[in-house]
């Protein structure tokens, strides 16, 4: 059987160049050079997404989505899938009417932290992905407890995701600021933290951080690989 070929669907440049860069590491990690997966990337621009959001307009969030998806499906694309982890809440609404099925790193990061033992983790990234919905449930279905940063801390890190992080850059007090955020969760009994900002491994990564990382873009880039040379459904 060929290796599926996998539609990546971007938003943050900076978060789909680093995921397009973990997918291709993990196949060649684990497969032969002639089963490397064929990869077709199509984006909507940054600030539509962003105008979407702000509005909280996730109807439009899931339009953008599913039209880059329908993109990628005539690209020969035999899944969707996208690393920002902020639009996770739209993926639902993108699957209605969507010509191929969609990945989402959810199950998959709930998966390695319990393979891992692990039941007490921090979340950092977004407002949108540490105080809602999307990996608390996951993770609470299996037993693990998420416990988010502090309100101040919140504010602190959707500033620096985005004023500094998505346009490929920060400062190195806000890199001082993210690791103070990873030392509290620590405190707070956390056995490992789950990174999910897809831009979050510009200042965050498993050398320097004082507690464990599930970076949640690089599990879902090794799962797309896996998933791309298997003969599983898609769900």
């Amino acid at each position: 059987m060929a290796t599926r070929h996998i539609g990546i669907v971007g938003a943050s440049p900076e978060g789909t160049s680093l995921f397009y860069r973990q997918i291709s590491r993990h196949a060649t990690r684990l497969l032969h050079p002639n089963e490397h997966p064929v990869m077709t990337l199509h984006n909507e621009r940054l600030s539509d997404y962003i105008e979407a959001i702000h509005a909280q307009d996730w109807m439009a969030v899931g339009k953008l989505l599913r039209r880059s998806a329908e993109i990628l499906a005539r690209a020969g694309a035999a899944f969707a899938v996208t690393p920002d982890q902020a639009l996770l809440h739209g993926i639902h609404l993108a699957r209605a009417g969507s010509p191929i099925p969609w990945v989402s790193p959810t199950d998959l990061v709930a998966a390695a932290i319990q393979a891992a033992g692990h039941k007490h983790v921090g979340i950092i990234g977004t407002k949108l992905v540490t105080q809602a919905s999307a990996y608390q449930t996951h993770l609470g279905l299996r037993g693990i407890r998420v416990e988010a940063p502090s309100e101040f801390e919140c504010d602190t890190l959707e500033n620096i995701i985005f004023d500094e992080l998505i346009h490929g850059h920060f400062k190195p007090e806000s890199q001082q600021a993210v690791n103070s955020i990873l030392q509290g969760l620590e405190r707070k009994g956390c056995e490992g933290v789950i990174l999910g900002c897809s831009e979050a491994p510009l200042v965050v990564t498993a050398e320097t951080s004082p507690v464990r990382v599930y970076d949640a873009v690089d599990i879902l880039a090794e799962g797309c690989v896996r998933l791309a040379a298997s003969t599983d459904a898609v769900v």
